[in-house]
Order: structure tokens, then C-alpha cells, then sequence
């Protein structure tokens, strides 16, 4: 009913509607989740305080936006081209036309990465959304429907065998790379001259299946509107040293998000404690040895947390 009545409003007004309940949201969020992101923000980005905190909540607000977006899917469905400009499209089409397998696409959880999705369906990429369960039942019964109903196929992050036999019928699989994963289940790399655990399923799908990555990015304009960009292919190298090869793509990866995430800080999910299993998982003189072999300096981040500290 609520998806209903936003459908029926001017788009820029449930925007605005959602961005202040957003910050009537931020207001009372826990103090210890704030302090993750203002700490990540000022440790990756440098700034002073008061400019962590601008951006930490500017990227929670526009958590806001985003679900009026997601409610607003049967009436963007017809009208995505006016509300979100592609730049790029050509790489993957020229792909499309001339493989019969599928191939990955690299994002992150920047500006609203539900939308994007849509657009990649909507301009005729088959795509492939692979999701998190969510807790409650029936919360992600209504977001899987809504990506359906946008043109996404939905898989959960264990149907790695359905993710491969549609990879191998044309279609697109979707990875969102840049949340932490159990040690277990990522590899560590120099990311925001952190050692940082990163998933590894875009490198290995690629590698395994030979196909290509395209990394892909979308940012709001001043309008409200955005631009998805889709960047040219790259391919995995395939050596004797398959872990070689797939902590090497994974590096790549990782720089490109650091690189967008840079350009646009305030619409990165900050919130999310990206180096929790860097603290928990690992023993400090495991990360001091990554850190020495990633080639990390330590000098700015030190400066940082001392700022920090005297704040």
C-alpha cells in the first residue's frame, strides 16, 4: 500500500520525504555505530571531525532516497532512461552479442545499488542479483519481488551452482565486493592503505569460468537523477598459481572501489564495520605481517587515530 501511495506522488517529494525521515533516523542510532563509521571515514579519507560526521550521516540519509526509490519500482520500470543515465552500456553489449556466456559485474554498496540493478535489466543485460537473506521472512520476500518485478533474477550467496549454470546461459552475475567476509572466505589486500579482508567471488568465478569482469559504478547527479558507468572488461590471469591469480584480480577490484568510493565518499555505506574480521579473526601479528607484505605504511594512519584521539 505504501509502494501504492509513492507511486502516485512526484518522485522529487518522496525523495525529500524520505531523506528526512532518514535523518529523523540518525538521530537515534546506537553511538557505537556512528563511531565505526566517523573512525573508518577519518582513517581511509584523512579529514577532521566534523567532516567525518558530515559524511557519515550524509551517507545514512541517503539510505532514505534509496527505499522511496525501491518503492517507486513499478513506475520507474517505464521510465528508467529519464532517471538514470548509462555510460558504457556499448562494453557490454558488444559482449553480449558476441559470447553466449555470461559474465560478471563488479560493484559496491554505493549511491543506490538496488537501482542499479534495475537499469542493467532494464537496458537489456540479463542480470543475475546475488543477495543476502535477509532475517525477517517476510522483509525479504518484498525486496526479492520488487527486484523481480524490475527484471533481476534474485540467487542467494549459497546457490554457487545456480550462479555458474546461468553464467554459462548468457547471463550476468551481480557481486557486490566490498563488505566483510569471514577469514575463511576472503583474501587480504591493500584497500584505503588498510590490510583489509576482501571476498574473492568475482576473481574466482572469472578465472574458473573464463569470462570477463566489468566493473561497474553509479553516483547521484545534483538533480537527484544518476549515472551508472560500466567500465571496459578485465580478465583474470590464469598462471600454476591460481591463488596468485585471484589475489591479484582482487587487488585490482579493490583499488577501483577504493578509487570511486574517494570521488564520492558521502555516498558509500560507511556504516557497515568493514574491518571487523581484521580485528577479530586475525591476531595482530598476522595483520603486521600482511601489512609489511602489502607494502602498507602506517605513518597517516597513525597520525590519524591520534587526531582522533585528542578529538
Amino acid at each position: 500500500m505504501l509502494s501504492w501511495l509513492i507511486c502516485l506522488l512526484p518522485l522529487k517529494f518522496c525523495l525529500a520525504i524520505g531523506r528526512g525521515l532518514a535523518r529523523l533516523i540518525w538521530v537515534f542510532l546506537p553511538a557505537k555505530r556512528k563511531k565505526i563509521a566517523t573512525e573508518n571515514i577519518r582513517r581511509c579519507l584523512f579529514v577532521s571531525a566534523e567532516e567525518a560526521d558530515l559524511i557519515a550521516k550524509e551517507s545514512t540519509v541517503q539510505c532514505g532516497a534509496m527505499f522511496m526509490e525501491v518503492l517507486s519500482f513499478p513506475k520507474l520500470k517505464g521510465n528508467m532512461a529519464k532517471h538514470v543515465k548509462v555510460i558504457g552500456l556499448e562494453h557490454l553489449t558488444r559482449y553480449k552479442n558476441s559470447s553466449e556466456r555470461g559474465a560478471v559485474i563488479m560493484t559496491c554498496h554505493s549511491d543506490n545499488w538496488e537501482l542499479m540493478g534495475g537499469a542493467f535489466a532494464q537496458n537489456g543485460i540479463p542480470l543475475v542479483g546475488v543477495a543476502k537473506k535477509q532475517k525477517s521472512e517476510d522483509a525479504d520476500k518484498f525486496i526479492n519481488e520488487y527486484r523481480t518485478l524490475i527484471g533481476m533474477h534474485i540467487t542467494y550467496r549459497s546457490g554457487v551452482r545456480e550462479m555458474y549454470k546461468m553464467l554459462d546461459e548468457g547471463h550476468f552475475i551481480g557481486l557486490i565486493m566490498d563488505q566483510d567476509v569471514g577469514r575463511d572466505d576472503g583474501v587480504v589486500v591493500k584497500f584505503f592503505n588498510q590490510a583489509t579482508n576482501f571476498v574473492t567471488g568475482a576473481a574466482s568465478m572469472s578465472r574458473f569460468r573464463k569470462v570477463p569482469i566489468f566493473p561497474a559504478f553509479m553516483h547521484k547527479n545534483s538533480d537527484g537523477t544518476h549515472t551508472l558507468e560500466i567500465f571496459p572488461p578485465l580478465q583474470v590471469t590464469r598462471s600454476s598459481d591460481k591463488h596468485a591469480d585471484i589475489k591479484q584480480m582482487t587487488q585490482r577490484l579493490a583499488t577501483l572501489i577504493e578509487e570511486h568510493v574517494k570521488k564520492y565518499p558521502a555516498e558509500w555505506f560507511w556504516l557497515h564495520d568493514r574491518w571487523k574480521s581484521m580485528r577479530v579473526e586475525f591476531e595482530p601479528e598476522e595483520v603486521a605481517d600482511f601489512e609489511k607484505v602489502l607494502g602498507i605504511d602506517n605513518s597517516r594512519v597513525d597520525d590519524s587515530a591520534r587526531r582522533s584521539s585528542s578529538d
